[in-house]
């Protein structure tokens, strides 16, 4: 049940190929011109709000989302179901907070919407520096997990060729950021999206078909199925041998809740919308589409464990990112037709083009960072072009690291990474754009003291987490120097980003404090209410 035909790989690869060639064109073809900033940046807002909906939930549905939540799904059942509707609700709270503020404040990069208030080149760097810090991890998560994901489905097993898959896609993702832009990178979102939620939702179909479309069933078949009886529907199975693991799972559904949404190549698509009304419409289409994913996984999670079993996943993977595949493969049954292989291809070419997508948009998003807060900030006079032609080096000088430190962290488990992101995104990134979205009082201290305090302190915890040592599904299983009794940071580091954000703007004085409150609100109408948009 688990094996996949010759047929199988041989179409999945000549997708994959193909795949791989009409993206690469469509970036071509769509590629700025060398001196326009707007259209490598923003796309000029172009996009209608449906396609810019499907760009923005292309960016937010990640590959390890996919594949990680669906095996948290399969192999933790309730547990799994938390977590995906914790991550569409992050999205949700974007949409209603943040959206609109961040795209009045912002012309290009986040570092943007923070020196609106608080000009300096200070504030820039700090901006840029966590986003360097919060993306780089995620992109060695979807890179390290290409060669698995390839060897699982093409049958090969060789640590050579891994390497050369992850190396050579590396490489198709560095030309996507560097020759696209945004808008190259926003149509392989939309092709990504549609792929994925279409098939999904197909395969989705065709397990509760199995089941005489009765969810209740399929889920009482997955219990059977868990070897974990009743267990598999309630919650804590995914904490179990923690020392707190109710509040274990609190804290990591808030940190997801608060640092999913947040993540600076999400927060960038809000600049490709042309106005406030254009803005809330595209965020309407991107929820839609998270939850639409959401039930399409949750229902292949859950048929994974009903039809194959939870030992079975746990065998081809531990940590259960093969579940999706393995879901959509035993969803046709022991008889295969062609309209199925092709279904199936088209399964695993989505996951494929995920993948690509995903890692493009986060080089993009560091590239622009670098190119446009730290250097172009410096220069008064840099040309447009020579601006251009920074943020396509450095989509080199990211990505080309970030490949080679993929092929050195492949054989190790990859979730402390994915959690590192999401907790330096919820302790430094949420309380610093929450503060100087709506509060008038907040410094530049304050901002610093967020940005930097809160990044140092998931970065000091995140160490001490049976994620990294102590546990036989950490990073460093042979090692045990876990003494932070808990899988995420945020239960300490989330209240302390606040705090210390809220400390730094109290004792910068209050001559700063009424100063920046004068700024904010010669700006909180422009801010808010989504008046005119004002350029640098």
């Amino acid at each position: 049940m688990t094996g996949f035909s010759d047929s199988a790989q041989t179409m999945s690869l000549v997708a994959f190929t193909a795949v791989a060639t009409l993206t690469l064109l469509l970036c071509v073809m769509t590629g700025p011109d060398n001196d326009d900033l707007d259209e490598f940046y923003t796309g000029y807002g172009s996009l209608s709000p449906l396609r810019n909906g499907l760009a923005i939930a292309g960016d937010y549905i990640s590959a390890a989302t996919v594949l990680g939540t669906s095996g948290v799904i399969a192999l933790c059942g309730y547990d799994g179901v938390v977590l995906a509707l914790s991550t569409a609700l992050s999205l949700l709270l974007l949409m209603f907070l943040l959206a609109e503020p961040l795209r009045n404040a912002g012309r290009f990069t986040m570092g943007d919407a923070f020196a609106r208030r608080m000009p300096g080149r200070t504030v820039r760097m700090a901006a840029c520096g966590v986003t360097l810090a919060a993306l780089l991890p995620l992109m060695l998560v979807q890179l390290a997990g290409t060669g698995q994901l390839l060897a699982f489905l093409l049958g090969f097993s060789g640590d050579s060729l891994k390497t050369a898959c992850v190396l050579g896609l590396g490489a198709l993702m560095i030309s996507y950021a560097a020759i696209g832009g945004m808008k190259g990178t926003a149509l392989i979102q939309i092709l990504k999206i549609v792929m994925l939620l279409g098939s999904g939702a197909v395969v989705a179909v065709l397990i509760l078909r199995r089941f005489d479309w009765n969810p209740g069933t399929l889920f009482d078949a997955a219990a059977r199925q868990s070897g974990v009886g009743a267990a598999f529907l309630h919650s804590g199975m995914q904490f179990t041998g923690g020392a707190h693991p109710r509040l274990d799972m609190i804290t990591s559904e808030l940190t997801v809740v608060l640092g999913g949404g947040c993540l600076p190549h999400i927060t960038m698509r809000m600049y490709t919308a042309s106005g406030a009304r254009q803005v809330r419409r595209s965020m309407s289409w991107a929820v839609s589409g998270v939850a639409l994913f959401v039930l399409v996984i949750t229902v292949v999670g859950f048929g994974a464990t009903a039809l194959i079993g939870r030992a079975a996943i746990a065998r081809e993977d531990p940590q259960g990112n093969t579940a999706y595949l393995l879901g959509s493969r035993a969803a046709f049954g022991p008889d295969v037709s062609t309209a199925e292989s092709l279904l199936f291809t088209t399964v695993t070419t989505a996951i494929f083009l995920t993948v690509l997508a995903s890692v493009a948009g986060m080089i993009l998003a560091c590239a622009n960072s670098l190119a446009h807060d730290v250097f172009a900030a410096r220069a008064r006079e840099m040309t447009p072009r020579r601006e251009m032609l920074l943020a396509r080096l450095f989509a080199l000088a990211v990505g080309i690291p970030a490949v080679l430190l993929a092929t050195q962290i492949q054989h190790r488990s990859l979730q402390p990474l994915v959690t590192l992101s999401f907790c330096l995104s919820a302790s430094a990134i949420a309380p610093a754009l929450v503060y100087g979205l709506f509060w008038r009082r907040y410094t530049r201290t304050g901002l610093l003291c967020t940005l930097i305090g809160g990044s140092l302190s998931v970065l000091l915890l995140m160490p001490g987490t049976n994620l990294v040592s102590g546990s036989p599904a950490a990073a460093f299983p042979e090692a045990d120097f876990n003494w932070f009794p808990f899988t995420t940071t945020g239960l300490v580091t989330i209240p302390l980003g606040f705090a210390l954000g809220w400390l730094g703007t109290v004792v910068s004085g209050r001559r700063q404090a009424q100063e920046q409150r004068r700024q904010y609100e010669a700006v909180e109408g422009w801010l808010l209410a989504g008046a005119v948009r004002r350029d640098e």
